[in-house]
Protein backbone atom coordinates (compact mmCIF):
# COMPACT_ATOMS: atom_id res chain seq x y z
CA UNK A 1 0.00 0.00 0.00
CA UNK A 2 1.58 3.48 -1.22
CA UNK A 3 0.02 5.39 2.18
CA UNK A 4 1.59 8.36 0.83
CA UNK A 5 -0.45 8.36 -2.15
CA UNK A 6 -3.34 7.56 -0.80
CA UNK A 7 -2.85 10.60 1.67
CA UNK A 8 -2.59 12.91 -1.05
CA UNK A 9 -5.46 11.84 -2.81
CA UNK A 10 -7.53 12.19 0.30
CA UNK A 11 -6.51 15.64 0.84
CA UNK A 12 -7.17 16.49 -3.19
CA UNK A 13 -10.84 15.07 -1.93
CA UNK A 14 -10.93 17.08 1.35
CA UNK A 15 -10.37 20.14 -0.76
CA UNK A 16 -12.76 19.41 -3.07
CA UNK A 17 -15.57 18.85 -0.25
CA UNK A 18 -14.36 22.37 1.03
CA UNK A 19 -15.11 23.63 -1.94
CA UNK A 20 -18.52 22.34 -2.23
CA UNK A 21 -18.51 24.10 1.46
CA UNK A 22 -17.48 26.91 0.42
CA UNK A 23 -20.65 27.38 -1.82
CA UNK A 24 -22.99 26.98 0.68
CA UNK A 25 -21.21 29.81 2.64
CA UNK A 26 -21.42 32.14 -0.06
CA UNK A 27 -25.04 31.13 -0.25
CA UNK A 28 -25.56 31.90 3.20
CA UNK A 29 -23.45 34.86 3.39
CA UNK A 30 -25.50 36.21 1.12
CA UNK A 31 -29.02 35.00 2.47
CA UNK A 32 -30.04 37.94 4.35
CA UNK A 33 -33.76 35.73 5.17
CA UNK A 34 -34.91 36.32 8.95
CA UNK A 35 -34.73 32.74 10.68
CA UNK A 36 -34.90 32.26 14.24
CA UNK A 37 -32.01 29.47 14.11
CA UNK A 38 -28.05 31.35 13.42
CA UNK A 39 -24.66 30.14 13.00
CA UNK A 40 -25.22 28.83 9.47
CA UNK A 41 -22.29 31.32 8.48
CA UNK A 42 -19.95 30.23 11.44
CA UNK A 43 -20.87 26.70 10.84
CA UNK A 44 -20.03 26.27 7.85
CA UNK A 45 -16.77 28.23 7.83
CA UNK A 46 -15.29 25.99 10.04
CA UNK A 47 -16.37 23.05 8.53
CA UNK A 48 -14.75 25.18 4.89
CA UNK A 49 -11.18 25.80 7.49
CA UNK A 50 -11.14 22.23 9.04
CA UNK A 51 -11.64 20.38 5.36
CA UNK A 52 -9.14 23.00 3.50
CA UNK A 53 -6.47 22.50 7.14
CA UNK A 54 -6.80 18.74 7.06
CA UNK A 55 -6.94 18.46 3.27
CA UNK A 56 -3.69 20.52 3.57
CA UNK A 57 -1.82 18.58 5.93
CA UNK A 58 -2.72 15.39 3.86
CA UNK A 59 -1.35 16.65 0.56
CA UNK A 60 1.94 17.40 2.36
CA UNK A 61 2.49 14.11 3.84
CA UNK A 62 2.01 12.85 0.40
CA UNK A 63 4.77 14.93 -0.61
CA UNK A 64 6.62 12.56 -3.57
CA UNK A 65 4.21 10.15 -3.73
CA UNK A 66 4.20 9.86 -7.70
CA UNK A 67 1.16 10.50 -9.50
CA UNK A 68 -0.37 6.82 -10.88
CA UNK A 69 -2.65 5.43 -8.83
CA UNK A 70 -3.13 1.09 -8.40
CA UNK A 71 -5.63 -0.79 -8.22
CA UNK A 72 -4.77 -1.89 -4.24
CA UNK A 73 -5.02 2.16 -3.52
CA UNK A 74 -7.99 2.82 -5.56
CA UNK A 75 -10.05 0.54 -3.85
CA UNK A 76 -9.06 1.59 -0.22
CA UNK A 77 -9.65 5.12 -1.41
CA UNK A 78 -13.47 4.47 -2.37
CA UNK A 79 -14.03 2.90 0.86
CA UNK A 80 -12.28 5.81 2.83
CA UNK A 81 -13.28 8.33 0.65
CA UNK A 82 -16.94 7.96 1.76
CA UNK A 83 -15.97 7.74 5.09
CA UNK A 84 -14.38 10.90 5.29
CA UNK A 85 -16.93 12.53 3.35
CA UNK A 86 -19.50 11.27 5.20
CA UNK A 87 -17.95 12.76 8.63
CA UNK A 88 -16.21 15.82 7.69
CA UNK A 89 -19.80 16.54 5.92
CA UNK A 90 -21.51 16.39 9.34
CA UNK A 91 -19.72 19.15 10.51
CA UNK A 92 -21.95 21.73 9.29
CA UNK A 93 -24.91 19.97 11.32
CA UNK A 94 -22.77 19.81 14.72
CA UNK A 95 -22.14 23.62 14.75
CA UNK A 96 -25.20 24.98 13.35
CA UNK A 97 -28.21 25.76 15.45
CA UNK A 98 -30.50 23.46 16.77
CA UNK A 99 -27.33 21.14 16.80
CA UNK A 100 -27.29 17.22 15.81
CA UNK A 101 -25.30 14.99 17.98
CA UNK A 102 -22.39 13.56 16.69
CA UNK A 103 -23.92 9.81 15.59
CA UNK A 104 -26.75 12.02 14.56
CA UNK A 105 -25.08 14.30 12.33
CA UNK A 106 -23.26 11.42 10.70
CA UNK A 107 -26.61 9.60 9.75
CA UNK A 108 -28.11 12.44 8.13
CA UNK A 109 -24.76 13.12 6.36
CA UNK A 110 -24.62 9.88 5.41
CA UNK A 111 -27.57 9.53 4.48
CA UNK A 112 -27.40 12.60 2.19
CA UNK A 113 -23.74 11.65 0.49
CA UNK A 114 -25.48 7.64 0.22
CA UNK A 115 -28.42 9.80 -1.70
CA UNK A 116 -30.73 7.50 0.89
CA UNK A 117 -33.09 10.49 2.46
CA UNK A 118 -33.36 9.23 5.97
CA UNK A 119 -33.01 12.08 8.11
CA UNK A 120 -33.07 12.57 11.94
CA UNK A 121 -34.60 16.04 11.99
CA UNK A 122 -37.81 16.78 13.02
CA UNK A 123 -38.31 20.16 11.65
CA UNK A 124 -36.76 21.31 9.09
CA UNK A 125 -38.45 25.12 9.09
CA UNK A 126 -36.12 25.35 12.44
CA UNK A 127 -32.69 25.20 10.33
CA UNK A 128 -31.34 27.69 8.43
CA UNK A 129 -31.12 27.85 4.88
CA UNK A 130 -27.85 27.31 4.01
CA UNK A 131 -27.36 24.18 6.07
CA UNK A 132 -30.65 22.62 4.05
CA UNK A 133 -28.62 23.46 0.69
CA UNK A 134 -25.45 21.66 1.86
CA UNK A 135 -27.62 18.76 2.64
CA UNK A 136 -29.41 18.66 -0.53
CA UNK A 137 -25.57 19.68 -2.31
CA UNK A 138 -24.35 16.18 -0.15
CA UNK A 139 -26.69 14.24 -2.29
CA UNK A 140 -26.33 15.63 -5.64
CA UNK A 141 -22.51 14.90 -5.33
CA UNK A 142 -22.80 11.77 -4.14
CA UNK A 143 -25.86 10.90 -6.92
CA UNK A 144 -23.55 9.87 -9.43
CA UNK A 145 -20.12 9.80 -7.23
CA UNK A 146 -17.84 11.48 -5.77
CA UNK A 147 -14.94 9.41 -6.70
CA UNK A 148 -16.35 10.12 -10.81
CA UNK A 149 -16.39 13.42 -10.34
CA UNK A 150 -12.93 13.37 -8.72
CA UNK A 151 -11.65 11.15 -11.97
CA UNK A 152 -12.99 13.55 -14.41
CA UNK A 153 -11.26 16.46 -12.70
CA UNK A 154 -7.90 14.37 -12.38
CA UNK A 155 -6.02 13.70 -15.71
CA UNK A 156 -3.20 12.22 -13.86
CA UNK A 157 -4.72 9.38 -11.87
CA UNK A 158 -3.20 6.54 -14.40
CA UNK A 159 -4.08 2.83 -14.17
CA UNK A 160 -6.33 3.01 -11.07
CA UNK A 161 -8.70 5.65 -12.29
CA UNK A 162 -10.31 2.29 -14.27
CA UNK A 163 -10.76 0.96 -10.58
CA UNK A 164 -11.95 3.99 -8.80
CA UNK A 165 -14.48 4.72 -11.62
CA UNK A 166 -16.08 0.64 -11.40
CA UNK A 167 -15.67 0.20 -7.50
CA UNK A 168 -17.80 3.47 -6.84
CA UNK A 169 -20.28 3.79 -10.12
CA UNK A 170 -22.36 0.53 -11.05
CA UNK A 171 -21.67 1.64 -14.74
CA UNK A 172 -19.72 -0.83 -17.03
CA UNK A 173 -17.83 0.79 -19.40
CA UNK A 174 -16.48 -1.15 -22.61
CA UNK A 175 -20.16 -2.47 -23.32
CA UNK A 176 -22.03 -1.27 -25.63
CA UNK A 177 -19.36 0.21 -27.65
CA UNK A 178 -18.79 3.12 -25.53
CA UNK A 179 -14.95 3.13 -25.74
CA UNK A 180 -13.37 6.26 -24.02
CA UNK A 181 -10.68 7.07 -21.32
CA UNK A 182 -12.06 6.54 -18.18
CA UNK A 183 -11.60 10.45 -17.43
CA UNK A 184 -13.11 11.30 -20.83
CA UNK A 185 -16.17 9.17 -19.98
CA UNK A 186 -16.62 10.23 -15.93
CA UNK A 187 -16.46 13.88 -17.70
CA UNK A 188 -19.17 12.95 -20.40
CA UNK A 189 -21.29 11.45 -17.67
CA UNK A 190 -21.37 14.75 -15.01
CA UNK A 191 -21.99 16.72 -17.90
CA UNK A 192 -24.92 15.02 -19.06
CA UNK A 193 -25.67 14.80 -14.98
CA UNK A 194 -25.34 19.05 -14.98
CA UNK A 195 -27.44 19.43 -18.17
CA UNK A 196 -30.38 17.06 -16.81
CA UNK A 197 -30.25 19.04 -13.02
CA UNK A 198 -30.57 22.29 -15.28
CA UNK A 199 -33.13 21.26 -16.92
CA UNK A 200 -35.14 19.81 -13.96
CA UNK A 201 -34.29 23.36 -12.04
CA UNK A 202 -35.40 25.83 -14.89
CA UNK A 203 -38.66 23.52 -15.08
CA UNK A 204 -39.63 23.54 -11.25
CA UNK A 205 -39.15 27.70 -11.44
CA UNK A 206 -41.20 27.88 -14.35
CA UNK A 207 -43.75 26.00 -12.13
CA UNK A 208 -44.09 28.36 -9.43
CA UNK A 209 -41.53 26.76 -6.85
CA UNK A 210 -39.15 29.53 -5.58
CA UNK A 211 -35.38 29.10 -7.14
CA UNK A 212 -34.22 27.90 -3.55
CA UNK A 213 -36.39 24.91 -3.42
CA UNK A 214 -36.50 24.48 -6.84
CA UNK A 215 -32.32 24.13 -6.37
CA UNK A 216 -32.94 21.67 -3.70
CA UNK A 217 -35.71 19.55 -5.34
CA UNK A 218 -33.74 19.24 -8.34
CA UNK A 219 -30.33 18.14 -6.58
CA UNK A 220 -32.20 15.36 -4.85
CA UNK A 221 -34.61 14.23 -7.55
CA UNK A 222 -32.14 13.76 -10.43
CA UNK A 223 -29.74 11.99 -7.45
CA UNK A 224 -32.88 10.22 -6.74
CA UNK A 225 -31.84 11.32 -3.19
CA UNK A 226 -35.35 12.45 -1.48
CA UNK A 227 -34.40 15.45 0.73
CA UNK A 228 -36.57 18.09 0.68
CA UNK A 229 -36.52 21.62 2.17
CA UNK A 230 -40.09 21.26 3.48
CA UNK A 231 -41.45 19.00 6.26
CA UNK A 232 -44.37 17.48 3.85
CA UNK A 233 -41.84 16.99 1.48
CA UNK A 234 -43.72 17.08 -2.26
CA UNK A 235 -46.83 17.31 -0.82
CA UNK A 236 -46.79 20.96 0.40
CA UNK A 237 -47.45 21.63 -2.68
CA UNK A 238 -50.19 19.81 -3.70
CA UNK A 239 -49.35 20.29 -7.57
CA UNK A 240 -50.10 17.90 -10.07
CA UNK A 241 -47.48 19.83 -12.38
CA UNK A 242 -44.84 19.46 -9.92
CA UNK A 243 -45.50 16.04 -9.06
CA UNK A 244 -45.35 15.47 -12.66
CA UNK A 245 -42.47 17.10 -13.93
CA UNK A 246 -40.51 15.49 -10.82
CA UNK A 247 -42.13 12.26 -11.43
CA UNK A 248 -40.32 12.33 -15.22
CA UNK A 249 -36.45 13.76 -13.57
CA UNK A 250 -36.89 10.69 -10.86
CA UNK A 251 -37.13 8.50 -13.72
CA UNK A 252 -34.48 9.60 -16.16
CA UNK A 253 -32.28 9.36 -12.53
CA UNK A 254 -32.98 5.39 -12.73
CA UNK A 255 -31.89 4.85 -16.37
CA UNK A 256 -28.05 4.04 -17.09
CA UNK A 257 -26.50 7.73 -17.73
CA UNK A 258 -24.64 5.38 -20.15
CA UNK A 259 -27.50 4.65 -22.24
CA UNK A 260 -27.72 8.78 -22.26
CA UNK A 261 -24.35 8.93 -23.75
CA UNK A 262 -24.55 6.45 -26.51
CA UNK A 263 -27.71 8.20 -27.27
CA UNK A 264 -26.24 11.34 -27.51
CA UNK A 265 -23.43 9.54 -29.43
CA UNK A 266 -26.45 9.07 -31.99
CA UNK A 267 -26.17 5.15 -31.34
CA UNK A 268 -29.74 4.81 -31.07
CA UNK A 269 -30.25 1.13 -32.50
CA UNK A 270 -28.59 0.49 -28.90
CA UNK A 271 -32.30 0.91 -27.36
CA UNK A 272 -33.42 -1.80 -29.53
CA UNK A 273 -31.47 -4.28 -27.15
CA UNK A 274 -31.71 -2.62 -24.16
CA UNK A 275 -33.38 -5.04 -22.15
CA UNK A 276 -32.75 -3.22 -18.84
CA UNK A 277 -34.40 -0.32 -19.56
CA UNK A 278 -37.57 -1.66 -20.62
CA UNK A 279 -38.21 -3.64 -17.84
CA UNK A 280 -37.11 -0.97 -15.28
CA UNK A 281 -39.99 1.17 -17.63
CA UNK A 282 -42.15 -1.92 -17.74
CA UNK A 283 -41.80 -2.63 -13.44
CA UNK A 284 -43.61 0.85 -13.24
CA UNK A 285 -46.13 0.85 -15.52
CA UNK A 286 -47.19 -2.61 -14.32
CA UNK A 287 -47.10 -1.55 -10.54
CA UNK A 288 -48.69 1.52 -11.03
CA UNK A 289 -51.36 -0.05 -12.54
CA UNK A 290 -52.02 -3.04 -9.98
CA UNK A 291 -51.27 -0.18 -6.62
CA UNK A 292 -54.01 1.99 -8.33
CA UNK A 293 -56.68 -0.51 -9.18
CA UNK A 294 -55.90 -1.69 -5.27
CA UNK A 295 -56.46 1.31 -4.00
CA UNK A 296 -59.82 2.18 -6.00
CA UNK A 297 -61.64 -0.83 -5.18
CA UNK A 298 -60.19 -1.51 -1.70
CA UNK A 299 -59.89 2.23 0.14
CA UNK A 300 -62.78 3.12 -2.03
CA UNK A 301 -62.05 6.58 -1.42
CA UNK A 302 -60.03 7.01 -5.02
CA UNK A 303 -61.37 8.44 -8.13
CA UNK A 304 -59.33 6.57 -11.16
CA UNK A 305 -57.85 9.97 -11.67
CA UNK A 306 -56.29 10.40 -8.00
CA UNK A 307 -55.17 7.30 -7.46
CA UNK A 308 -52.87 7.07 -10.77
CA UNK A 309 -51.72 9.95 -9.68
CA UNK A 310 -50.38 8.77 -6.14
CA UNK A 311 -49.19 5.56 -7.26
CA UNK A 312 -47.77 6.68 -10.00
CA UNK A 313 -45.60 9.07 -8.01
CA UNK A 314 -44.75 6.79 -5.42
CA UNK A 315 -44.11 3.93 -6.94
CA UNK A 316 -41.48 5.87 -9.08
CA UNK A 317 -39.79 7.66 -6.00
CA UNK A 318 -39.48 4.19 -3.94
CA UNK A 319 -38.56 2.03 -7.03
CA UNK A 320 -36.13 4.98 -7.91
CA UNK A 321 -34.93 4.73 -4.07
CA UNK A 322 -35.46 8.14 -4.40
CA UNK A 323 -38.12 8.64 -1.03
CA UNK A 324 -40.15 11.61 -1.89
CA UNK A 325 -43.28 11.32 -0.90
CA UNK A 326 -46.69 12.83 -1.42
CA UNK A 327 -49.10 10.41 0.00
CA UNK A 328 -48.66 8.38 3.37
CA UNK A 329 -47.93 5.29 1.89
CA UNK A 330 -47.75 2.87 4.99
CA UNK A 331 -51.82 3.42 5.17
CA UNK A 332 -52.58 1.94 2.13
CA UNK A 333 -53.84 -1.99 1.55
CA UNK A 334 -51.56 -4.41 2.49
CA UNK A 335 -50.61 -5.49 -1.55
CA UNK A 336 -49.78 -1.87 -2.46
CA UNK A 337 -47.41 -2.06 0.81
CA UNK A 338 -46.41 -5.01 0.17
CA UNK A 339 -45.83 -4.40 -3.87
CA UNK A 340 -43.50 -1.16 -2.53
CA UNK A 341 -41.66 -3.01 -0.08
CA UNK A 342 -40.70 -5.50 -3.22
CA UNK A 343 -39.64 -3.02 -5.55
CA UNK A 344 -37.44 -1.00 -2.96
CA UNK A 345 -35.57 -4.18 -3.18
CA UNK A 346 -34.69 -3.88 -7.23
CA UNK A 347 -34.10 -0.13 -7.70
CA UNK A 348 -33.01 1.40 -10.84
CA UNK A 349 -30.64 0.38 -13.23
CA UNK A 350 -27.24 0.13 -13.71
CA UNK A 351 -25.06 3.08 -14.27
CA UNK A 352 -27.85 5.11 -12.79
CA UNK A 353 -28.21 7.76 -9.67
CA UNK A 354 -30.48 4.74 -7.96
CA UNK A 355 -29.89 2.46 -5.08
CA UNK A 356 -31.09 -1.12 -4.58
CA UNK A 357 -30.01 -4.47 -6.35
CA UNK A 358 -30.20 -2.94 -9.92
CA UNK A 359 -33.01 -4.05 -12.35
CA UNK A 360 -30.47 -5.70 -14.46
CA UNK A 361 -28.90 -8.21 -11.78
CA UNK A 362 -32.89 -8.86 -10.77
CA UNK A 363 -33.34 -10.05 -14.65
CA UNK A 364 -29.93 -12.24 -14.40
CA UNK A 365 -30.77 -13.60 -11.52
CA UNK A 366 -34.23 -14.42 -12.46
CA UNK A 367 -32.60 -16.07 -15.67
CA UNK A 368 -30.03 -17.96 -13.87
CA UNK A 369 -32.80 -19.73 -11.89
CA UNK A 370 -34.68 -20.52 -15.20
CA UNK A 371 -31.38 -21.85 -16.52
CA UNK A 372 -31.06 -23.80 -13.37
CA UNK A 373 -34.80 -25.47 -13.15
CA UNK A 374 -34.10 -26.39 -16.34
CA UNK A 375 -30.57 -27.93 -15.69
CA UNK A 376 -32.26 -30.28 -13.17
CA UNK A 377 -34.00 -32.36 -15.92
CA UNK A 378 -31.20 -31.63 -19.05
CA UNK A 379 -28.30 -31.48 -17.45
CA UNK A 380 -26.05 -31.46 -20.83
CA UNK A 381 -27.63 -28.57 -22.33
CA UNK A 382 -25.36 -25.60 -22.78
CA UNK A 383 -26.86 -22.31 -21.87
CA UNK A 384 -25.77 -18.95 -23.03
CA UNK A 385 -27.15 -15.83 -20.50
CA UNK A 386 -27.63 -12.63 -22.07
CA UNK A 387 -28.65 -9.29 -20.95
CA UNK A 388 -29.23 -6.09 -23.30
CA UNK A 389 -27.76 -8.03 -25.89
CA UNK A 390 -24.29 -9.33 -24.99
CA UNK A 391 -23.54 -12.83 -23.49
CA UNK A 392 -23.02 -12.53 -19.85
CA UNK A 393 -19.66 -13.80 -18.64
CA UNK A 394 -19.58 -16.77 -16.42
CA UNK A 395 -18.12 -14.74 -13.81
CA UNK A 396 -20.33 -12.08 -13.87
CA UNK A 397 -23.18 -14.62 -13.47
CA UNK A 398 -21.21 -15.66 -10.07
CA UNK A 399 -20.78 -12.28 -9.12
CA UNK A 400 -24.97 -11.35 -9.15
CA UNK A 401 -25.75 -14.55 -7.45
CA UNK A 402 -23.31 -13.57 -4.61
CA UNK A 403 -24.03 -9.76 -4.87
CA UNK A 404 -27.71 -10.92 -3.87
CA UNK A 405 -27.01 -13.17 -1.36
CA UNK A 406 -25.19 -10.81 0.70
CA UNK A 407 -28.18 -8.42 0.24
CA UNK A 408 -30.58 -10.57 1.63
CA UNK A 409 -27.70 -11.82 4.12
CA UNK A 410 -26.98 -8.31 5.40
CA UNK A 411 -31.00 -7.79 5.54
CA UNK A 412 -31.42 -10.32 7.92
CA UNK A 413 -28.80 -9.48 10.20
CA UNK A 414 -29.81 -5.87 9.76
CA UNK A 415 -33.01 -6.12 10.92
CA UNK A 416 -31.90 -8.49 13.96
CA UNK A 417 -29.85 -5.60 14.77
CA UNK A 418 -31.88 -2.87 14.92
CA UNK A 419 -34.70 -5.28 16.62
CA UNK A 420 -32.13 -5.78 19.77
CA UNK A 421 -31.38 -2.35 19.72
CA UNK A 422 -34.83 -1.16 19.15
CA UNK A 423 -37.37 -3.30 20.92
CA UNK A 424 -40.03 -1.31 20.92
CA UNK A 425 -40.06 -1.77 17.54
CA UNK A 426 -42.36 -4.01 15.94
CA UNK A 427 -41.14 -6.43 13.21
CA UNK A 428 -42.70 -4.43 10.28
CA UNK A 429 -40.53 -1.25 11.20
CA UNK A 430 -37.29 -3.09 11.79
CA UNK A 431 -37.35 -5.00 8.51
CA UNK A 432 -38.65 -1.97 6.65
CA UNK A 433 -35.41 0.66 8.42
CA UNK A 434 -33.29 -2.18 7.71
CA UNK A 435 -34.55 -2.31 3.61
CA UNK A 436 -34.73 1.29 3.41
CA UNK A 437 -30.84 2.01 4.84
CA UNK A 438 -29.46 -0.88 2.57
CA UNK A 439 -30.93 -0.06 -0.39
CA UNK A 440 -30.90 3.72 -0.17
CA UNK A 441 -34.36 4.54 -0.41
CA UNK A 442 -35.15 6.76 2.88
CA UNK A 443 -38.78 6.30 4.31
CA UNK A 444 -39.98 2.63 4.98
CA UNK A 445 -43.15 1.07 6.80
CA UNK A 446 -44.37 2.09 10.21
CA UNK A 447 -42.28 3.94 12.76
CA UNK A 448 -40.04 4.64 9.57
CA UNK A 449 -42.85 5.24 7.54
CA UNK A 450 -43.03 8.37 5.39
CA UNK A 451 -44.89 11.07 7.86
CA UNK A 452 -42.62 9.79 10.44
CA UNK A 453 -38.44 9.88 10.55
CA UNK A 454 -35.24 8.11 12.40
CA UNK A 455 -35.02 10.36 15.38
CA UNK A 456 -36.73 7.93 17.44
CA UNK A 457 -34.09 5.86 17.25
CA UNK A 458 -30.92 5.53 19.48
CA UNK A 459 -27.19 6.31 18.73
CA UNK A 460 -26.56 2.84 18.57
CA UNK A 461 -29.34 2.35 15.86
CA UNK A 462 -28.19 4.77 13.93
CA UNK A 463 -24.88 4.17 13.93
CA UNK A 464 -25.87 0.28 12.36
CA UNK A 465 -27.59 1.86 10.22
CA UNK A 466 -25.50 4.62 8.70
CA UNK A 467 -22.97 1.70 7.80
CA UNK A 468 -25.70 0.06 5.92
CA UNK A 469 -25.89 2.63 3.48
CA UNK A 470 -22.49 2.73 3.02
CA UNK A 471 -22.69 -1.12 2.53
CA UNK A 472 -25.37 -0.44 0.15
CA UNK A 473 -24.20 2.43 -1.68
CA UNK A 474 -20.73 0.69 -2.68
CA UNK A 475 -22.48 -2.48 -3.25
CA UNK A 476 -20.49 -4.29 -0.20
CA UNK A 477 -17.02 -4.93 -1.41
CA UNK A 478 -15.37 -1.54 -1.56
CA UNK A 479 -15.83 -1.25 2.42
CA UNK A 480 -15.99 -4.90 3.07
CA UNK A 481 -12.22 -5.13 1.54
CA UNK A 482 -11.32 -2.36 4.45
CA UNK A 483 -10.82 -4.95 6.60
CA UNK A 484 -9.01 -6.94 4.99
CA UNK A 485 -5.23 -6.89 6.64
CA UNK A 486 -3.49 -8.26 3.33
CA UNK A 487 -5.12 -4.86 1.55
CA UNK A 488 -3.17 -2.25 4.23
CA UNK A 489 0.35 -4.68 3.42
CA UNK A 490 3.32 -2.63 2.52
CA UNK A 491 4.43 -3.38 -1.53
Amino acid sequence: MNYRLLSKLMGLLLWLLGLAQLVCLAFAWWDSEPHPAHGAVEALAISVGVAAGMGTVLLVLGRGSGKEILRKEAIAMVGLSWLVCAGFGALPYMLCEPRLGPVEAWFESMSGFTTTGATVIVDLRAYPRAILLWRALTQWLGGLGILVLFVALLTSLGVGSKALFHHESTARTGAGGVQERIQDLAARLWQIYVGLSVICGLGLIGLGMSPFESICHTMSAISTGGFSPRNRSIAAYDSPSIELWITLFMLLGGISFLLYAWLLQGRWERWKVEEEAKVYLGIVWVVVAVIAVDLMLVEGRHSWGSALREALFQVVSILTTTGFATADFDQWPTLSRLLLLSVMAVGGCAGSTAGGIKVGRAVLFARTIGQEIVRAFRPNQVFALRLNGQVVDESVKLQTIFLVALAGVTVALGTLCVALLEPGLNMESCLSATIASVFNIGPGLGAVGPTQNFAQLGSGTLGVLSLLMLLGRLEFFAVLVLVVPALWRRY
